[in-house]
């Protein structure tokens, strides 16, 4: 399975915890997705790009850390309180999430993941 095609499964995870103001823990994500928590930044960058592209609040600002409660390193946005916040507010569900195919054309246009 292509990354963006695991990316369009996450999707509505986090829209889902957003609609619940619920942050979700790495291992958390890995759980439910039986994706491997190690390979998670890579998930997510399609999605952090779809969002930068589109005027969306972060919707990866809802995968943290268990330590620490932050985003991991790949995530670009500063002031993750505010961030988290807009993320919280936004109606996530209002609207069908991306396809595959935008995911990866987002990446494509707006490489996100600060690590890579």
């Amino acid at each position: 399975m292509k990354i963006q095609e695991r990316s369009a499964q996450v999707w509505p995870l986090l829209a889902f915890a957003a609609h619940n103001r619920q942050l979700l823990s790495y291992d958390l994500v890995s759980k439910l997705t039986g994706m491997p928590a190690v390979g998670l930044g890579a998930v997510l960058e399609p999605i952090q790009s779809y969002c930068l592209l589109k005027a969306l609040p972060p919707l990866t600002v809802l995968v943290v850390n268990k330590g620490t409660g932050m985003p991991g390193a790949g995530f670009l946005a500063s002031d993750v309180p505010r961030q988290t916040s807009s993320v919280f507010e936004h109606d996530w569900l209002a609207a069908s999430p991306p396809s595959p195919e935008q995911l990866a054309d987002a990446v494509r246009e707006l490489p996100s993941n600060a690590n890579g």
